[in-house]
């Protein structure tokens, strides 16, 4: 989730709204207030939302959701007559580029730390952390048209951000701390991506840093924004995004041609949406006309086009539109969830606990009696944390994110354990000794079932205490369990078992291998067990299942 900083004297100014109004409306709008300070409010957007991620960007919605300004903001793009030419050989390395010249702006103390968050928020939701989208604002007076996006020899020297010295790019990569932080994104390659002038003067090296000289200040008027990555559709968006906040800042925005075509174009697109889909998927009747009059709120552009249909007219910024219910959701904010009306459900029921809870619930007293602290991990995980840091092969059936907003969330856990070895490399400056388990769902070959995992760790955890906690939890969940060998590379050959049910494995315990604790930089050993909860007795088979 991306916290945003909004100021409030440059988020009234934008909006035309008072402080007050826009902090009792913000949650409504799809957000989370996290901190309220003197000069500034701390906001919590989801991802799907990169639109929102600076000051520009939020006072335009919340000008349409107080109904200050509604429908589609115009956002007019002359050309620059500025050229920029891309290198073939960067086709291996970093082949995308997106750019556009930015003129006649004047930006305060305030504009420019919105501006800068606004950057970093999209290379955290757009980017993957610079790999797959990385921007640069360069001061553009201070360079000379046409540009060139180049591969270019690792020992080029220029003088970094931040830095009065020449250093050549492999030193950068060494010595620089953005360098150090992002060198695993180029290291291997013969061939160092860069942005240079028609002087040969050096505005960036994408992703790791720009270069001093174009460094941008109150004082710069003309900006170049240069987006570079691996995901054209991607790059484009972070353009988009960036052209439009500044437009909003009070910019003017020209296309540059890169190869050929101009960009940026920031044209909206079109759909054709159903107000009766709308209505049932809601709850609520709206027609056509009134469909159109929510959108209008949400800054887009609508007209009833029949009986049924609306006529949507989606802004360039709103990269998060991939389906008609996208457009739904903008109706239900705008109606506002607070008028939606509460009725109770057609149909009489008697409810009762669902035989999985119960056994969950069983597990939870039970871990909280042997003295572990239970944890929620996430669902969604990475091949990383759950096969390759502890040693394991990705099991067929997996689960996969088709398009995961970061590299953190790609797929569905497949077990629990995983993830709380990673919450104690989260928690490894706290005080030892640190028990916890975590009970719930896990995915595998689209079956949906419960598992159950508990870590011990401090400096005399071993195969002993392992074996103690699972014999404790299958006689309290009687579970008849005989004692097996185990082959499970995560533990320790010799001071690891399974837990075997009628000839399959419901569980493994044992003592975490000393290169799993190294992959999750944990420094002391580690007792873990995680068991199958399907071999608990009375845990219900077949269609179902929560």
């Amino acid at each position: 989730m991306a916290v945003i900083s909004l100021y409030y004297r440059y988020l009234e100014r934008l909006t035309g709204a008072d402080k007050e109004t826009i902090l009792k409306r913000l949650p409504m709008l799809g957000s989370d207030i996290e901190r309220i300070e003197e000069n500034h409010v701390d906001v919590e957007f989801f991802p799907s939302r990169p639109d929102l991620f600076s000051v520009e960007g939020v006072a335009r919605a919340m000008k349409g959701f107080l109904g200050i300004e509604t429908g589609l903001p115009g956002y007019n793009v002359t050309p620059s007559g500025i050229s920029f030419s891309v290198d073939p050989g960067l086709a291996s390395i970093r082949p995308y580029l997106g750019t556009a010249v930015i003129r006649d702006i004047s930006l305060d103390e305030e504009a420019i730390l919105s501006l800068m968050g606004l950057q970093e928020a999209l290379h955290w939701a757009l980017g993957r952390g610079r790999s797959k989208v990385a921007i640069g604002i360069h001061d553009l007076d201070r360079v000379t048209p046409p540009f060139r996006y180049i591969a270019e020899e690792r020992t080029r020297a220029f003088v970094p951000l931040d830095y009065d010295r020449e250093m050549t790019m492999e030193e950068i990569l060494e010595e620089h701390p953005k360098g150090r932080a992002y060198a695993g994104i180029v290291r291997d390659f013969q061939r160092f991506p860069l942005i240079v002038d028609a002087c040969n003067q050096v505005l960036s090296f994408p992703p790791i840093i720009n270069g001093e000289l174009t460094r941008v200040t109150g004082e710069s008027r003309n900006l170049l924004l240069d987006t570079t990555g691996t995901d054209e559709r991607a790059v484009m968006t972070a353009v988009n995004i960036l052209c439009t906040a500044l437009a909003d800042a009070g910019g003017r925005i020209e296309s540059v041609e890169v190869n050929g075509t101009f960009m940026p174009t920031l044209a909206p697109t079109t759909r054709l949406v159903s107000a009766r889909e709308c209505s049932a998927l809601l709850g609520i009747e709206v027609t056509p006309a009134e469909l159109s009059l929510l959108l209008h709120r949400m800054r887009y552009s609508a007209e009833p086009a029949g009986d049924d249909k609306v006529r949507v007219t989606v802004p360039c910024y709103r990269a998060d539109i991939m389906h008609d219910w996208d457009i739904f959701e903008d109706a239900a904010i705008a109606f506002g969830y607070e008028n939606v009306r509460a009725e109770l459900p057609p149909t009489f029921t008697i409810g009762k606990a669902h035989p999985v809870i119960t056994i969950a619930s069983c597990v939870r007293a039970l871990g909280s009696g042997l003295g572990y602290q239970e944890v929620i991990p996430f669902t969604l995980t990475s091949e990383r944390v759950m096969y390759t840091r502890m040693q394991h092969p990705v099991v067929p059936g997996t689960l996969c994110v088709l398009h995961p907003i970061t590299e953190e969330n790609t797929m569905v856990r497949t077990g629990i354990l995983p993830l709380l070895l990673e919450t104690l490399q989260f928690n490894r400056h706290r005080e030892l000794p640190q028990r916890l388990f975590a009970v719930g769902d896990v995915v595998e070959e689209l079956e949906t079932y419960q598992r159950a995992a508990f870590v011990s760790l401090h400096p005399g955890a071993d195969f002993s205490e392992a074996y103690a906690v699972a014999d404790a939890l299958s006689r309290e969940l009687s579970i008849p369990y005989t004692p097996g060998e185990s082959g499970d590379p995560a533990f320790l050959e010799g001071r690891r078992g399974n837990l075997i049910l009628e000839g399959r494995v419901a569980g493994t315990f044992g003592e975490i291998h000393p290169a799993v604790l190294n992959a999750f930089e944990l420094e002391h050993s580690v007792a873990a067990v995680e068991i199958d909860l399907r071999a608990v007795p009375g845990y219900p088979s077949g269609l179902g299942t929560p």
